[in-house]
């Protein structure tokens, strides 16, 4: 059925009389609602359109008439099926007297989903009205017939018979937009293409799914009726503007059923779960389940279907039990002066959630402690009030607290609850007496005493007090604990304290002019307790150091200018028994008014310089009588050690003895001379080692290998014996034979050191085999130029080979010359040209008879 209204967006609900039998949808397709036989007259029922806004409304007829199948009939006789005509159309070749007619608009074709056939199930006929000319072919295209999904719907191509091949799901298509062709057996157009609209009716056969099959949801306790919880939904794959996919909810059970078993209700449309009745208690009922049901065809019971999911509500906890104490009263004991330590615990019950702040207790003091020497915190495990002292306790003073105590918890109250008389509580505490250190008065004390108190003499009485006045104990007993300079002792009785030594101010032990010792009192309690205390004797001074000078030792020059030495004048003590000092020097011995002047250039430092122009350079001794302004004033002698030396033009002593000078005593310098001696003789010692060392391994060398070279060696003839008949010597090992060996054939070990070495030699000057004697000069200087310039030459303190004469010499022998025969003949001029090496020998041999 359809409704049409000049207003389009008019929202029509349809209702039938019948509801039993018939049931009409948002889309106007009329249902069946049960299975029943018809009769052979026609059923009638009134099909009402109503406006949802304005609850305007129009009723129509519905006749309903059964249509009788026949088997086996003739196709004339079947269920007459629809005819779909193509618009005729004018061709060129027709005659221009008929009129073109328009295109038509074909209603959609509805088709029912999930129909159970028989397949091929027709729907309509495509028709041409050219069919009765010519001869024509139908066909379809689109999804569904020759696209994807291909084979749903065909053809028949001479009749033009469109068929359904198989059951449709709404769910997967709704709706199939198909195009109907009929062409010539040549396959040319003869109509225009038309298009088929085929929907697919929904029916009911998606049951309601919940997208979650457990819904979790809260609510505080004490909620007043109309508190929202929670919403749950459901989802329907039928049509949803359908009654098929029109889903409502209810509550089939709550578990439990207290206090009433409708504690919720849900809205049956939205799936939203509001409280109905009050009631709700944490302490009674922390969970509520209920099983909640959507049903599709707006909740109809009959021939909708349904799915059920579980709802969980947890009712959440508020402070609505104020925490109580289990007792009255509650008892502790403490020691005296303990802190830090735990006297009475304080338990209550809480019926809120444990471990939240509706449950977790705080404690706090309302009377019986005005100077705060308590305090409570809170055990977080078992919500236990810890009382604990936080300020020392004397016994003697106090004996026992009466605490008032109130709890409270983390968060305040719901409304309308208020703190039961179980919320406040009483905490008796008990002192208990202990043995306690005595205690000097004052600590520390001070006394103030002029230096130079003798030994024997009582200074003053450092006694202490027991605290403890109701126990039975004797009297004190002192002792020293603490004296660095063992000055005092002390009366273990009545604690008088008395010098065993003077009392200097200038001790190492005093400081700043301080001087302290510590003390010990004990009892005899149980246990035994002492306690301890200081005495500061500030000193005083005396007049009792005279002033020396500083330094002890100096330098100047032997002149006048510059000889100028500061000194200072140093006095251990204070003022005014310090400076401003006076200088001078004593009568004598006279020497010293008379090289040495003095000058004081401020009150501490003065200036020592020479009198008299110069003075011969040395140490002297130079006595100083320095005076402080005490009273009465104090004096000595000071000796200055002034080191006089020779001076540069900046003042700076140049004397060899300067470290001496500098101020190195005579000590220093008699051990800086013993460990110089003592180097020297080491030395010595070192190398008359080693060169009899030498001798040994040279004369051991001889005896091993009788054929090693001994030329260019020592040999020891200090043992005359028989004369020249008893020396057995190889005289000729002293001469260097004409042939002279290869080294490389010599033996390994018997090499001289000074021999050149085994590889080719360089050219150098060669020496003159038989100089004259007239150029001996020459040929010592050639000689020494050739050695110089020898790179394999031997190190210079090795012996250098000059010459070789061969076996034989030109010369006569020595022994016939005559010096005094030779010295007239011989010409002894020549020396004079030899240079000022000779010049002595030419004097004595060239100036003539003279």
């Amino acid at each position: 059925v359809k409704f049409r209204s000049c207003d389009e967006n008019k929202k029509i609900h349809f209702g039938s009389s019948e509801p039993e039998d018939f049931r009409v949808g948002e889309d106007g397709v009329v249902y069946a609602e049960r299975s029943f036989q018809l009769s052979a007259e026609p059923t009638e029922f009134v099909v009402s359109a109503q406006d949802k806004e304005t609850q305007e409304e129009w009723q129509m007829r519905v006749k309903l008439t059964p249509q009788p199948a026949f088997t086996g009939a003739s196709e004339k006789d079947q269920k007459k099926i629809e005819d779909i005509v193509f618009p005729w159309q004018q061709y060129k070749h027709s005659s221009p007297l008929k009129r073109q007619k328009r295109d038509w608009v074909i209603p959609p074709i509805n088709l029912p989903e999930n129909s159970r056939g028989p397949f091929p199930q027709e729907l309509v006929r495509i028709r041409s009205d050219r069919d009765k000319s010519l001869s024509l072919r139908y066909s379809v295209t689109g999804p569904g017939a020759d696209q994807p999904p291909t084979g749903i719907f065909i053809i028949n191509p001479i009749s033009g018979q469109l068929s359904v091949t198989k059951p449709l799901d709404r769910e997967q298509i709704a709706s199939f937009h198909l195009r109907a062709h009929a062409v010539d057996v040549n396959g040319n157009q003869v109509e225009n293409p038309i298009d088929i609209v085929i929907n697919v009716i929904d029916m009911n056969d998606n049951r309601p799914e919940f997208l979650h099959q457990v819904w979790n949801g809260t609510v505080p306790e004490g909620s007043k009726p109309g508190t929202y919880v929670m919403t749950v939904t459901a989802i329907d794959a039928d049509d949803p503007n359908a009654q098929n996919g029109m889903l409502r909810y209810r509550i089939l059970s709550q578990a439990p059923s207290s206090p009433s078993p409708n504690m919720f209700t849900i809205n049956n449309e939205t799936g939203d779960i509001i409280t109905v009745a009050a009631g709700l208690d944490r302490e009674k009922v922390q969970q509520y389940t209920l099983i909640i049901q959507a049903t599709d065809m707006e909740g109809n019971p009959t021939y909708g279907l349904s799915n059920t999911a579980t709802a969980v509500i947890t009712v959440t906890d508020v402070n609505d039990n104020p925490p109580e104490f289990t007792a009255m009263t509650f008892y502790g004991e403490v020691p005296e002066n303990r802190v830090d330590v735990i006297v009475a615990n304080l338990t209550v019950t809480d019926k809120d959630q444990p471990h939240t702040p509706a449950w977790n207790a705080m404690y706090r003091m309302t009377g019986g402690d005005p100077t705060g020497r308590f305090t409570i915190l809170t055990d977080p495990n078992s919500n236990d009030g810890l009382v604990t002292v936080v300020k020392p306790i004397d016994f003697e003073t106090n004996r026992m607290f009466v605490l008032t105590v109130a709890a409270e918890n983390q968060v305040p109250l719901a409304k309308g609850i208020q703190h039961p008389p179980q919320s406040t509580a009483t905490v008796s505490i008990t002192v208990i007496d202990v043995n306690e250190s005595p205690y000097f008065v004052p600590n520390p004390k001070l006394v103030r005493q002029e230096e130079g108190l003798l030994a024997g003499n009582m200074l003053t009485t450092f006694t202490a007090q027991d605290p403890d006045r109701y126990m039975q104990q004797t009297s004190l007993r002192y002792s020293k604990l603490s004296d660095p300079a063992n000055w005092l002792k002390i009366d273990p009785v009545n604690g008088q304290i008395t010098t065993t030594a003077v009392l200097d101010r200038e001790s190492i032990y005093v400081q700043n002019n301080m001087y302290n010792a510590t003390f010990l009192a004990s009892d005899n309690g149980i246990p035994p307790m002492s306690g301890t205390g200081t005495l500061q004797i500030y000193l005083l001074d005396i007049n009792d150091n005279a002033p020396q000078v500083n330094p002890k030792e100096a330098t100047t020059c032997e002149t006048l200018q510059p000889n100028a030495i500061n000194i200072t004048a140093v006095d251990p003590d204070i003022d005014p028994n310090a400076g401003p000092f006076a200088f001078e020097l004593p009568d004598t011995p006279a020497s010293i008014k008379r090289n040495w002047t003095i000058v004081r250039i401020s009150g501490d430092h003065a200036q020592l310089s020479l009198r008299i122009r110069f003075l011969e350079a040395g140490i002297y001794d130079v006595p100083i009588v320095i005076t402080d302004s005490g009273n009465p004033h104090a004096s000595s002698t000071s000796v200055l050690k002034v080191k006089v030396c020779q001076c540069d033009i900046n003042g700076d002593c140049t004397d060899v003895d300067r470290i001496v000078g500098a101020g190195l005593g005579t000590g220093a310098i008699i051990a800086i001379l013993l460990c110089i001696i003592i180097l020297l003789i080491l030395v010595l010692m070192f190398v008359v080692w080693m060169k009899r060392r030498d001798k040994e391994r040279q004369a051991k060398q001889l005896l091993i290998d009788p054929e090693d070279d001994v030329r260019d060696n020592i040999l020891k003839y200090d043992e005359e014996g028989g004369g020249e008949e008893d020396q057995d010597y190889d005289l000729s090992q002293l001469q260097q034979p004409d042939t002279v060996e290869p080294d490389a054939i010599k033996p390994v070990g018997i090499r001289r050191l000074d021999e050149r070495p085994i590889h080719a030699e360089p050219q150098y000057p060669v020496r003159s085999a038989a100089p004259h004697p007239g150029d001996i000069g020459d040929f010592i200087n050639e000689g020494l130029k050739a050695a110089d310039n020898d790179p394999t030459a031997p190190p210079y303190d090795s012996l250098l080979v000059f010459d070789y004469e061969g076996s034989g010499s030109t010369a006569g022998s020595l022994s016939s010359l005559n010096s005094s025969s030779s010295g007239g003949e011989q010409d002894y001029d020549y020396l004079n040209d030899w240079g000022p090496r000779f010049k002595k020998l030419a004097d004595m041999y060239g100036g003539g008879d003279d």
